[in-house]
């Protein structure tokens, strides 16, 4: 018998906790599900992501995460509502229609359905 992998988790890096997790839930949807001095947990509609904190912005900025979703314009527009500011979805030559938000300290999140 093999072992199964049963799910991937980004572990994102954090300049600031606190700030990292209130995005996230404030403005991106997703409810805190713990909460530490170098550490944090969010999660929406059964997806998790972590966060690390970390002193170097070069890192972040060079780091994405892709969450697979439903409907991207339905995203965008409550995302707009929260105040995050990005375009709208695009469809990129690899067939899916993407939207693209940056957190606060750089990561990139793209969110992805097929187009």
């Amino acid at each position: 018998m093999t072992t199964q992998i049963k799910s991937t988790i980004p572990v994102l890096a954090s300049l600031d906790i606190a700030e990292s997790a209130d995005f996230y839930t404030a403005r991106l949807g997703f409810k805190k599900l713990s909460q530490y001095d170098d550490y944090a947990i969010v999660a929406r509609d059964g997806a998790e992501i972590h966060f690390w904190l970390c002193r170097d912005r070069s890192i972040a900025e060079n780091t994405s995460c892709y969450l697979r979703v439903t409907d991207t314009e339905a995203l965008f527009k409550e995302f707009a509502e929260n105040g995050v500011q990005s375009d709208p979805p695009a469809v990129r030559p690899w067939g899916m229609k993407e939207l693209y938000v940056i957190d606060p300290h750089g990561n990139l999140l793209k969110f992805g359905e097929p187009a």
